[in-house]
């Protein structure tokens, strides 16, 4: 079994648990309601045995919060999509994640992502994006399909140019000074994220270090069309598509982005990462 499958599948029994005991029932108790042998409720909630869809609704009804059920179905769905292994992921290489990615922003008509350590995809200019992708093969031990998935990259930007679509994006400043390239590479990347502002379809935001902020930033996460959230760790993709997950994160770019600049100050907050290399 899957390491991330079984993940989920831990993290359902700790719902189930949480329902059972805000009922003040026991486990023995519970397992007598729904007719079941006590051993079945105990694997249920750690993770030692997947529930039926049927299970779910008994442990609501039993617990006396049947409202809780299509939670509890929505869980279950979720617990081979929206946990991913990046390691299982990665075996066949970055290509064709990257592909994926493609089909994936072509659907989408307005992305909203926040990114604190780096350059998001989207912008990186081809040597950028190549520094990052030989990186992530060589942490995560897998084939290097760099050039493979440099292209896809690459294609994933034509959506900025494409009318209709909105890629609202902010930045932590400190990204802007991370080096995982040469300089020479960084200084070209900051060129080009100067060359986005002011684009119909971009709308570039940066949170100035020093900046006066409601939350402070955690990790990385995109929005697609308010339907789909995607979080990446260093080895797991989270796909969040449960409505009071996307209203969260939605709330959080809101609040990121009322301390983020804009335009002209924006470029400002550009000049001065760039100014370490103003003769490259």
């Amino acid at each position: 079994m899957s390491t991330d499958y079984q993940r989920a599948r831990e993290s359902l029994g700790v719902r189930l648990r949480e329902l059972r005991t805000e009922a003040g029932l026991t486990g023995r108790q519970l397992a007598e309601h729904c007719h079941w042998p006590h051993s079945k409720v105990s694997k249920l909630e750690n993770g030692r045995q997947t529930a039926a869809p049927e299970d779910l609704d008994e442990w609501a009804r039993g617990c006396g919060t049947p409202e809780e059920a299509e939670d509890l179905r929505r869980r279950l769905r979720g617990l081979e999509t929206h946990v991913q292994s990046l390691r299982r992921r990665l075996a066949a290489g970055h290509g064709p994640i990257q592909e994926q990615s493609v089909v994936e922003y072509r659907e989408t008509r307005v992305v909203r992502a926040y990114e604190a350590t780096v350059i998001p995809g989207l912008f990186q200019t081809p040597d950028y994006a190549r520094a990052l992708l030989i990186h992530n093969a060589e942490i995560h031990q897998t084939p290097r399909d760099t050039e493979v998935a440099v292209r896809a990259r690459m294609r994933r930007q034509e959506t900025l140019y494409e009318r209709g679509k909105h890629h609202r994006v902010i930045l932590w400043e400190g990204a802007l000074h991370a080096l995982p390239c040469a300089p020479e590479i960084l200084a070209a990347q900051l060129d080009r994220l100067a060359g986005l502002i002011g684009l119909d379809t971009v709308s570039l935001g940066i949170i100035p270090l020093g900046a006066s902020m409601s939350l402070t930033p955690k990790h990385g996460f995109w929005i697609f069309d308010e339907r789909l959230v995607r979080v990446e760790t260093i080895s797991t993709e989270l796909r969040l598509d449960d409505p009071a997950d996307i209203a969260l994160y939605g709330r959080v770019w809101d609040r990121l982005n009322d301390a983020a600049v804009h335009g002209s100050e924006a470029h400002r907050v550009l000049a001065r990462a760039r100014r370490p290399f103003a003769v490259m």
